[in-house]
């Protein structure tokens, strides 16, 4: 899928109506959306808690806080992209305590031709994560596999008497004899055995 295709998901956490209503020019709908918009951290905190984000933006101060604890918890604990605002004044305190952190930073006032640069390379690091939360997954896969296999080599010496390469042997040579993932016939073996 191209990226022109690819669809993202943005939680914006502003009390600023300005910028609120300035948001949905900068960010088109067709590729962000939904647009989910809270005025403070504890709405933040029930937002993230009811739905996974590809992005999140954080409009600082925040009525309820300064949003730096919110923007570290969110990058670290979410495959989530954060993106925190801040008066020029307060910019290098921020970058202190959040750069480390995997927190983007932009000092403000933003124009609208660097916010758009700014989501471009948000796009870029969310793209990154996501195919390594796809090598995760299939890692996961693999080694699920592993153990299903395992284990139904394990139920063939026990219950078969068979060696643990007779058993091995015996579920490759009916994978490839049936054309079947070895998983398949691993899971059969299981649930004749157990």
């Amino acid at each position: 899928m191209s990226l022109k295709e690819q669809v993202y998901s943005v939680l914006v956490v502003s009390a600023s109506e300005h910028f609120n209503q300035a948001l949905p020019e900068i960010l088109p709908i067709p590729s962000f959306s939904p647009i989910n918009t809270v005025s403070n951290v504890s709405s933040a905190k029930r937002a993230i808690a009811e739905r996974d984000f590809d992005f999140v933006i954080i409009n600082s101060p925040l009525p309820d806080d300064t949003g730096m604890r919110f923007a570290v918890d969110t990058s670290e604990s979410y495959n989530t992209i954060v993106l925190f605002l801040v008066r020029a004044e307060q910019y290098d305190d921020a970058y202190d305590k959040l750069a480390e952190h995997g927190v983007f930073l932009m000092q403000k006032p933003v124009s609208r031709s660097v916010f758009q640069i700014a989501t471009g390379w948000l796009i870029s690091a969310r793209e990154r994560i996501r195919k390594t939360e796809s090598k995760t997954l299939s890692i996961e896969e693999k080694m699920n596999e592993i153990r299903i296999v395992n284990r139904a080599k394990w139920l063939l010496i026990s219950e078969l008497k068979m060696t643990e390469p007779d058993a091995h042997r015996y579920i490759e040579k009916e994978a490839m004899d049936r054309c079947v993932p070895k998983r398949k016939i691993a899971e059969e073996i299981i649930k004749t055995y157990s």
